[in-house]
């Protein structure tokens, strides 16, 4: 009997965003195998540090672990890297490269922190098919997404790419564009489910999960 415990945001704690409808952790327990627990952890507005606390609740019994963050660190920092003023496309990206290494340092140490537990984990990247997305909001979100992928790739870590996944309007919330709604929920938990598999079947290695 195996436990998954979700770490992270709103896209694990969605609950709010879908009245009426399951949320990922109902979903997943549906795509799980009927043995499996899951249990929330993950609270709506954490950003990658805030998941070192979640850890503090950690269920002794859990046997995988998956995290979900990002999206609200490239929130907070959405007004420094769009709207402040530049004189020149350098200025820009210098900007961009210390948002960039400021995250890595975060997320570096939360990933670290977690897989000290010495469970099997996954991670997810940040979706961007929002619906309304601005193209430079787009572009943004690679600054996160790389720093997910290169220290999931450094440490060994399978990769939910969210980005692959959620990839429809109909993904998204209809109370709140940035969350995902039931159809996208149900996507998160079962890839959730095959790259769980996965890891069950190879226990080594790095996947990308999608679709």
């Amino acid at each position: 009997m195996g436990h998954v415990v979700l770490l992270g945001d709103s896209i694990f704690d969605n609950a709010r965003y879908v009245p009426g409808g399951p949320a990922v952790t109902d979903l997943l327990r549906r795509a799980l195998p009927d043995s499996w627990r899951t249990t929330l952890l993950a609270i709506d507005g954490s950003v990658a540090a805030d998941v070192i606390r979640q850890l503090d609740r950690l269920p002794a019994d859990a046997t995988h672990l998956v995290v979900s963050a990002g999206g609200n660190n490239a929130l907070d920092h959405g007004s420094l890297v769009l709207h402040e003023r530049a004189d020149s496309f350098a200025e820009v990206l210098t900007r961009m490269a210390d948002v960039r290494a400021g995250f890595q340092r975060e997320y570096h140490t939360m990933l670290h922190t977690v897989l000290a537990r010495g469970l099997p984990t996954i991670v997810c990247t940040v979706y961007d098919s929002i619906p309304g997305l601005a193209p430079a909001a787009h572009a943004g979100l690679c600054l996160f997404n790389e720093v997910i992928l290169r220290e999931a790739f450094c440490a060994g870590v399978p990769v939910v790419d969210l980005r692959l996944i959620c990839n429809e309007s109909s993904d998204y919330a209809r109370s709140s564009p940035i969350e995902p709604s039931v159809a996208g929920g149900g996507k998160i938990a079962r890839a959730i489910s095959r790259a769980i598999n996965a890891m069950r079947a190879h226990d080594q290695g790095v996947s990308i999960v999608f679709a």
